[in-house]
């Protein structure tokens, strides 16, 4: 099917996914869970062939994004689970008014309809999505990118195939064919067929999106994220910290970029900073890039170099982060307005005053007090998974869970008045 006929199609289900019970829904995602672990090995077989044809065109982090593995699926199939455990959103009573008039207003939760996300080398995003969309009262329409499609083809098989056991239309979660940049070009202007189009992948991707979708979009993912370790933090406790959030995985959107380091510790922490990313690592040490300040302290050592005029704007995805020396906490929130995409901020300070400026001065979607950006996920905000972490303010901000793939509308009841 062309992609117009496949969204054309998905809206013909609309009404259906709108009005399955919560028991017809978590029924469906324990048997969509159950499925894509009974069909691993064939998971695991198709993403074998997405890893073999991407290795030489993408890093080696990127390869990290596309593989899976038993112990990842296993990980999809409980976010899965988690989704059916939370509470249905649909159909909640919002508010209520009672009118002089003698009509009763009621504001109530609604699914949006037909959410389109495209995506690019992360196959689990493929049952999260699904998940969440079914979960919501959603019809979902899948577009990944070339290098993770035979992967998220068998994760869509398994998915369908246990909506056609529990009996529901396997309609209600589709994957579009053809990975080419024309399919996206097709959901970007498919107005009046896509309710909302999430994009999840690098700033192109989202940029491309924001800038030419003509159905509503949600601004997903770009990370610039930072880490200030203040003159009061535990250091200790600052190494940690850092190393998690821009070593355990640095191609997502929640690892850290950028470090900001208090003056007054400078000299004592970046070369314990040095230590812990480059000295120690014996496997993929961190490339540092430093502004003049830091770069008189580390200056000369093994993977420090001068920062260039576009590394405190990068996400660089990879194992490289850009360092600045400031003078205040002020300094630092005011870097941060300046260069952060708005995503995850961090203050690593034993000052509770310092602390409270910094969360109140640093608009974000999410900011952290003496904790790893790496947090900011679905699942580990409680949300079962995700459809992505929103950077923009209307709608849906941080990481989008069932709430945010609802509407509402207003229910009014009457016994005859007019106005």
């Amino acid at each position: 099917m062309t992609t117009r006929e496949i969204l054309i199609n998905a809206n013909k289900y609309k009404t259906f996914a709108a009005l399955l019970t919560s028991e017809q829904k978590n029924n469906a995602l324990f048997a969509m869970a159950d499925g894509i672990e009974a069909a691993a090995d064939k998971i695991i077989s198709a993403n074998e062939k997405d890893v073999a044809a991407a290795k030489g065109k993408i890093s080696e982090v990127m390869i990290d994004r596309l593989r899976l593995t038993s112990d990842r699926i296993k990980g999809m199939a409980d976010g899965m689970r988690e989704v059916a455990a939370l509470p249905d959103p649909v159909g909640r009573v919002l508010g209520t008014v009672n009118r002089p008039s003698g009509i009763k207003v009621t504001k109530v939760s609604v699914p949006l309809g037909v959410v389109a996300i495209i995506y690019e080398s992360r196959p689990n995003v493929t049952s999260d999505a699904a998940a969440l969309c079914l979960k919501s009262g959603n019809v979902c329409v899948l577009r990944i990118g070339k290098e993770a499609y035979n992967s998220a083809g068998a994760i869509v098989d398994a998915m369908r195939a246990a909506l056609e056991e529990q009996g529901l239309a396997p309609e209600l979660i589709n994957l579009v064919e053809d990975t080419t940049r024309q399919s996206s070009a097709d959901i970007m202007t498919a107005t009046g067929l896509v309710d909302l189009l999430i994009p999840r992948g690098g700033a192109g991707l989202i940029n491309a999106c924001v800038q030419n979708a003509k159905v509503p979009c949600i601004q997903t993912g770009t990370g610039i994220c930072h880490v200030y370790v203040d003159k009061s933090a535990d250091l200790k406790m600052a190494l940690n910290i850092i190393e998690n959030a821009k070593c355990s995985r640095p191609s997502v959107c929640n690892a850290m970029e950028v470090c900001l380091v208090h003056e007054d510790v400078a000299e004592k922490f970046l070369p314990l900073l040095w230590e812990r990313l480059v000295a120690d690592r014996k496997v993929n040490p961190v490339l540092l890039k430093l502004d003049e300040k830091a770069y008189a302290v580390l200056g000369g050592k093994q993977n420090c170099v001068p920062a260039g005029e576009k590394d405190f704007d990068t996400e660089f995805l990879d194992y490289v982060m850009a360092v600045k020396v400031v003078s205040s906490v002020q300094e630092a929130a005011e870097h941060i307005s300046v260069h952060s995409t708005g995503h995850s901020d961090c203050i690593v300070t034993e000052d509770k005053s310092a602390a409270d400026y910094f969360v109140n001065a640093v608009d974000s979607a999410a900011v952290y007090v003496n904790a790893s950006t790496r947090f900011t996920d679905g699942g580990e905000f409680g949300l079962g998974c995700e459809m992505g972490i929103s950077t923009q303010k209307l709608h849906a901000r941080g990481p989008m869970g069932l709430s945010e793939l609802n509407s509402y509308k207003y229910v009014v009841r009457g016994e005859g008045q007019i106005r």
